[in-house]
């Protein structure tokens, strides 16, 4: 299942604000990852047109079980990339910036290995 790199960081977004504040609202998640309101009522239609969230009728926002599987694999890969690289020496903020960008790209394949040689090593 390949979706946008930009539906991965609102799915994760989503996904770490539940975990936080228990319900999430679009004005949570524009205050998060700095964006518009406007843009973030696009993303969600978006997102609830591909059936990865749904919203209640309050505006809080769910995750679908489809969604929640792609915003819990991306935060897998976030963190246990982020801190495979804060064990090497490089910063927390460094480490978690990079993390971004490196877990849209990276293989199944290679993440699988990485993710074995963290639990085995760390």
């Amino acid at each position: 299942m390949k979706i946008k790199e930009s539906a991965e960081n609102y799915l994760e977004t989503i996904f770490i604000l539940s975990k936080k504040m228990g319900s999430v609202r679009s004005i949570d998640v524009a205050n998060e990852m700095n964006f518009t309101k406007a843009s973030i009522s696009v993303a969600m239609k978006r997102l609830r047109e591909d059936e990865y969230i749904s919203m209640n009728a309050d505006g809080t926002i769910i995750l679908t079980e489809k969604g929640k599987e792609i915003a819990s694999m991306v935060y897998e890969r976030h963190s246990v990339i982020a801190k495979i690289l804060i064990s090497l020496g490089v910063s927390e903020e460094t480490a978690y910036e990079d993390s971004c960008k490196i877990e849209h790209d990276l293989s199944h394949e290679s993440f699988q290995k990485i993710k074995e040689y963290y639990e085995k090593n760390m």
